[in-house]
């Protein structure tokens, strides 16, 4: 056991610094000048002003070093969890932006993947089952998973905002509202977060349940069921062998779905106005924010790596094969 979790963290360490280097690299490839941009948001019209302030920020966040020593820099700040500061919302550092962000992404999309996972495949495991559920689950389930984002989420907002008029289609909560712990802004965040969820939570639930049913069919075919209805076995224990295989691909999907959560619907956040981290990766994009488009990228990565790790334990206590493959390495 520890040597294979041993290979799996020397793995992922090694990952982590590629993917972070990657990371780093990015943004210093892209067209532009941050500084200059972040300058003219300023709309100053003397030359001497602006090359005085475009000297100023330049060494203020070391863009006039050397990229390695940049680089070095970057490793050296990261260590102490220093993510810089951020020019799009300058002075507030990266830290303090993201952390701004991640309390709606997270209140938005672990919601919206668990509980899609979770009804997706029970909707999938009965569709195997029976035959009138799967002429309805299964085209049901091609149809959704099909449909972008943000089509559905067009459509939800003209048909809920729009037409009915009964939810918000733009914001976290109220505009007119401050963040506290009151009711009414408990209840106008809540507001807010139903029309973004409904959107992922649909388009999600048809891949599942597909996945689900597939599998199951699948499992139901293979050898060792044939072999244990020869036997005489009950149908149910059949079923429930057939069951915890095909649930070993949806846990993997899970996993990644939940590592990439930080990323944030893009698309959906955008549509709706959501203040998450997809919102952010744009804004830090459009306005070539090198240290914000690190610090969201790195809470990504840790994510998928953090995700992927758990998977490994997961496995290790759901699937026996796994264990006995462990076991025959060791000896």
């Amino acid at each position: 056991m520890r040597q294979y979790f041993g290979r799996k963290l020397f793995i992922y360490g090694l990952t982590f610094f590629v993917a972070v280097t990657v990371n780093w690299l990015i943004p210093r490839f892209m067209p532009g000048d941050p500084v200059a941009s972040m300058v003219a948001r300023a709309s100053i019209s003397q030359p001497e002003a602006v090359a005085a302030m475009q000297a100023y920020y330049t060494d203020l966040f070391g863009l006039d070093q050397s990229l390695i020593s940049q680089y070095f820099n970057f490793w050296a700040a990261l260590v102490t969890g220093d993510f810089g500061i951020s020019i799009w919302a300058y002075p507030k550092p990266v830290a303090d932006v993201i952390l701004g962000a991640v309390p709606y992404t997270l209140g938005l999309m672990i919601p919206a993947i668990l509980l899609s996972w979770l009804v997706g495949n029970w909707a999938g495991a009965l569709a195997a089952r029976r035959k009138l559920l799967d002429n309805t689950v299964l085209p049901v389930g091609y149809i959704l998973t099909a449909t972008p984002y943000m089509w559905i989420a067009i459509l939800l907002c003209w048909g809920f905002g729009v037409v009915l008029g009964v939810l918000p289609v733009a914001g976290g909560y109220s505009f007119a509202l401050q963040p506290s712990w009151s009711w009414e802004f408990i209840g106008s965040l809540a507001q807010h977060w139903v029309l973004p969820f409904a959107s992922l939570f649909l388009v999600a639930l048809g891949g599942w349940a597909i996945g689900m049913r597939n599998m199951i069919i699948y499992e139901l075919e293979a050898d060792y069921s044939n072999y244990l209805a020869a036997l005489g076995a009950p149908h149910r224990l059949i079923r429930r062998y057939a069951f915890r295989n095909a649930v070993l691909p949806q846990i993997t999907g899970l996993a990644l779905q939940l590592g990439v959560l930080v990323a944030g619907a893009l698309v959906t956040e955008i549509v709706f106005s959501y203040p998450g981290i997809g919102s952010l990766i744009l804004k830090a994009i459009q306005n070539k924010d090198f240290f914000l488009i690190q610090g969201t990228f790195l809470f990504i990565v840790l994510g998928v790596l953090i995700a992927n790790f758990i998977i490994d334990v997961v496995y290790v206590v759901v699937d026996p094969r796994t264990r006995a493959g462990m076991a025959g390495a060791s000896t």
